[in-house]
């Protein structure tokens, strides 16, 4: 996707993004300044974080974190606390730029929030899933299955133990990583033999081992040919920044009818805080998990975090509109070029390593030459302790193509021993 005509994505230069901060903080509640007193809430502690700092008055992020604005609730679907509506606007807006401008939304046709992780939000999807099911079709608790490769991040056995949920993993090829319509058969013949008859379907938008991608159709054409109900969410955790820049045409965005909801996570490749996933649904969805007990909340609550801190979803916007387009079109272009400079090399020393060329991750496949540098290179294996098969080297911001090629020199020398 090479950008071009964007909705709400805009690029702003530092004093607008000051200004538009600064303004929605002043659209929230003081707590220094008004008679309320009801709100559970307050400023930072005043006698550890000092709120008149000079520093603030250039620093919109860190003066967010002081006011600590209160994100509780999902701002898209109408009311919500009023204390705090200048950054929840904020929030908003971010919500569309990842719904529409990045995923192929049709304005105004996404919910959504800024969750703590990609964790939540992966829970978030399974949980309004597994109540659609059982309110919408009156499946039985013990019909519904999460159906996921064996790629999948680790989040879904916290979802199927949480939420009391089934898991069935689809195998993926060694050395592709691909799942195949005759691996999903098999999936689906178990499926059906433990009288499971409606679908979670999890496809992955890169994962965070392998940087492999889902083909949704394979899951579609399969489930829909078994007569299975299913619903579809994408985990973009890792790859939801960067994949859709990569590729001309998008499957796992909301342009495919068969995709229901998708997760970001911001505190990866967009260098927010960490505790800053985001969660996206089409209209209509997050109903099935509101929450009619938070009778005090105002618009209610149908979230899994509830309270939740605005100044993360102030951070990605922030870093967001820094970028604008095409210039994190820009961002992640380095990002390939480093990674294919290294596959490269890699080639020419025939050393084995799995890459999605539309991923920043290359997994190197074991040897002793690669396993005497994973602690000074910091390479993360499939497995902990001596089951290892593969280790990965990610190049993020900070991996430049001088330690890349201190890496290559040391497992040269590696190579040759």
């Amino acid at each position: 996707m090479t950008p071009s005509k964007f909705t709400y994505w805009k690029k702003l230069n530092p004093e607008q993004i000051r200004i538009r901060v600064r303004e929605a903080l002043k659209d929230n509640v003081d707590f220094e300044d008004n008679e309320l007193i009801g709100v559970p809430a307050s400023h930072l502690d005043p006698k550890v974080f000092y709120s008149n700092a000079p520093i603030l008055k250039d620093a919109p992020f860190l003066s967010s974190l002081v006011k600590n604005p209160n994100h509780i609730g999902c701002h898209t679907l109408g009311d919500s606390e009023p204390f705090f509506r200048g950054t929840q606007e904020i929030e908003r807006e971010l919500i569309e730029i990842c719904a529409a401008d990045i995923l192929g939304a049709r304005p105004g046709t996404s919910d959504g929030y800024v969750a703590s992780g990609g964790t939540e939000a992966n829970i978030q999807a399974i949980w309004i899933y597994r109540n659609f099911f059982i309110r919408e079709l009156g499946a039985a608790h013990d019909e519904i299955v999460i159906l996921t490769s064996s790629d999948a991040h680790y989040s879904m056995f916290k979802a199927a133990d949480l939420l009391n949920l089934s898991i069935e993993l689809v195998e993926v090829g060694e050395t592709n990583r691909e799942i195949t319509s005759s691996t999903l058969e098999s999936a689906i013949e178990n499926i059906k033999k433990k009288g499971k008859k409606y679908v979670i379907v999890v496809a992955n938008m890169m994962t965070t081992m392998f940087g492999s991608v889902d083909d949704p159709s394979t899951y579609a054409s399969g489930l829909q040919a078994a007569g299975l109900p299913f619903k579809m969410h994408v985990d973009g955790a890792y790859g939801g920044f960067l994949y859709p820049f990569m590729c001309d045409e998008n499957t796992l965005s909301f342009k495919n009818p068969h995709i229901s909801s998708v997760t970001l996570d911001a505190h990866k490749l967009v260098q927010a805080p960490y505790g800053t996933g985001i969660f996206l649904a089409r209209k209509g969805l997050m109903k099935y998990v509101l929450n009619d007990q938070a009778q005090y909340v105002k618009g209610l609550d149908a979230t899994l975090s509830g309270s939740r801190s605005g100044a993360n979803a102030v951070a990605v916007w922030m870093i967001l509109s820094t970028y604008g387009p095409h210039g994190w079109y820009e961002k992640n272009q380095m990002l390939m070029l480093r990674t294919s400079w290294l596959c490269e090399r890699l080639d020419d020393l025939e050393v084995p390593y799995y890459r999605n060329p539309r991923a920043n991750i290359i997994t190197l496949k074991t040897s002793d030459a690669v396993r005497s540098l994973v602690d000074r290179f910091g390479l993360v294996p499939d497995s902990h302790g001596d089951q290892a098969s593969w280790f990965k080297i990610v190049v993020m911001d900070h991996v430049t193509l001088d330690k890349l090629a201190t890496f290559l020199e040391e497992l040269k020398r590696g190579l040759r021993v």
